[in-house]
């Protein structure tokens, strides 16, 4: 009974008998079979997380702070990757919810109707992270993308740009890059302005696709005076060829992406950005999982950060 206690994760037992247990388990090679405690509680010592991208540097920053927070709970992160689309996601969370797990994370409030039926009769905590624009299914941690895209509109008008343009990716299936551009757009409605060209891709994020959709745009709009990004990787890629082109960064024209990405830190000028808290976000959405286990089935709840806008070198200064 003490070995399966220790086994277990379960208390009662001295600092000194686990430690001799887990020295002989070690000694033995000897791995419990989890499926096989299962068949008992119904549920296995894992938290499903679904994420749309791995290539995406936003999400490995998420995952890094729920394994921190998760560490020393006994229980187990299992990642699944629906590449933004909906179908996708459906059946991943089909599979992540037939091994029965204690918790699922899941980015994104925006499912198809299977899904949210899922998610809705699942039993057990369920965690919608990264945004906060909606209604969760029972938990959710995140920042206002609306917001977010309403404060960088307002900063780029204080500093006089008027004539601005949007590139975004994963467009239509990017809902928190979508609300952003409406937030953004409301902002620039209220001050009598439109934006004046727009240029959308169906695929990920890449410093050669930010440089592509730069160039197309400001061919054809060559009196652009600010570019809005989806996120940083395109925006760092646009910047990157008005460099190359010569062209007065922030002076004659402003860009801002979004997800304040630390990689680009090293580019001779810092993009304009805002940091969408996804260290933090990981590390509540996984306090919120670990937490519900002893807790039962509490009400609702419903976690909004809030990312700081950085104007860095390519916004004018007022």
């Amino acid at each position: 009974m003490t070995v399966s206690r220790v086994l277990r994760n379960r208390g009662d037992v001295s600092a000194t008998t686990r430690e001799r247990v887990l020295e002989a388990a070690r000694t033995l090679g000897y791995v419990p079979n989890k499926i096989a405690g299962a068949l008992a509680s119904q549920r296995v010592n894992l938290v499903g997380v679904v994420i749309p991208s791995l290539s995406n540097m936003v999400f490995p920053e998420v995952m890094t702070g729920i394994s921190e927070m998760l560490e020393g709970t006994g229980l187990q992160p299992v990642v699944g990757v629906s590449n933004y689309l909906p179908d996708r996601e459906e059946s991943v969370i089909y599979e992540m919810l037939s091994w029965r797990p204690s918790g699922l994370i899941i980015a994104g409030l925006e499912h198809t109707p299977a899904a949210q039926a899922m998610l809705a009769r699942a039993g057990i905590p369920i965690v919608e992270i990264m945004d906060i624009d909606g209604t969760p299914v029972d938990h959710a941690v995140g920042i206002s993308h609306r917001r977010a895209g309403r404060q960088m509109a307002e900063a780029i008008i204080s500093a006089g740009y008027r004539r601005i343009a949007f590139m975004g990716t994963q467009m239509p299936n990017d809902h928190r890059a979508r609300k952003r551009l409406e937030g953004f757009e409301e902002v620039l409605a209220a001050n009598g302005l439109t934006l004046i060209d727009r240029e959308f891709y169906s695929g990920g994020s890449a410093l050669l696709k930010g440089r592509e959709m730069t160039e197309a745009v400001l061919s054809r709009s060559p009196d652009v005076d600010f570019l809005y990004y989806s996120n940083d990787m395109i925006g760092a890629g646009g910047l990157l060829y008005c460099l190359d082109k010569g062209l007065d960064v922030p002076g004659k024209i402003g860009l801002a992406g979004f997800n304040g990405v630390e990689l680009l830190d090293g580019i001779s000028r810092k993009l304009a950005t805002m940091d969408a808290c996804r260290l933090e976000i990981g590390r509540r959405a996984a306090q919120m999982i670990s937490g519900k286990q002893t807790l039962g089935k509490p009400a609702p709840e419903v976690i909004e950060l809030f990312p700081v806008l950085q104007t860095g070198d390519t916004i004018r200064k007022g």
